[in-house]
C-alpha cells in the first residue's frame, strides 16, 4: 500500500462524452516542454499520452496568442533549411576544382571557391535574406 500523503495523483475531470479535461496549467507545462523539446508535435504528442490533433489545437492557439500579442517579425537568428545538390567532382587533371556554389531562392548565385570566403559569402548570403 501506498502512502497517501507522498503521492502526486491528479484526477482528471472528463465531459459528458468522456473526454478528459486537461488543466490549463497542465497544458501551458506540455507546451513549454513541447518548445524545449524539439521534438516533432506528432512525436511528443505521442511521448505525453496525447491526441494528435489536440495537442496540435493547443499549439495552434498558442501560436495565435503570442502572435496577436507580438508583431510579426522573423528571427534573423532562426534556423532555416536549404537544398544543397552535390555535382560531381572533376578529375584532378582537368583543371581547378570548383568551390561551392550557392543558389538563392531569389536567382542569386554565389560561388565560394577559397575556404577564406566562406566567412563573407555567410555574410553575403544573411544579409540578403533580411527584408529591405
Amino acid at each position: 500500500m501506498t502512502n497517501p500523503t507522498t503521492t502526486t495523483e491528479v484526477i482528471l475531470k472528463t465531459d459528458e462524452r468522456g473526454r478528459v479535461q486537461t488543466p490549463a496549467a497542465r497544458r501551458e507545462s506540455l507546451l513549454d516542454e513541447f518548445e524545449r523539446s524539439g521534438l516533432s508535435a506528432a512525436k511528443f504528442a505521442a511521448l505525453a499520452g496525447i491526441k494528435y490533433q489536440t495537442f496540435a489545437a493547443w499549439a495552434l492557439r498558442r501560436r495565435r496568442q503570442r502572435g496577436a500579442a507580438k508583431p510579426a517579425t522573423a528571427n534573423a537568428d532562426s534556423v532555416r533549411w536549404l537544398e544543397a545538390v552535390v555535382s560531381a567532382v572533376p578529375n584532378a587533371g582537368e583543371g581547378p576544382t570548383p568551390g561551392v556554389l550557392v543558389r538563392l531562392p531569389s536567382g542569386v548565385c554565389v560561388e565560394v571557391a577559397d575556404g577564406r570566403q566562406v566567412t563573407l559569402a555567410a555574410a553575403l548570403v544573411q544579409a540578403l535574406g533580411r527584408p529591405c
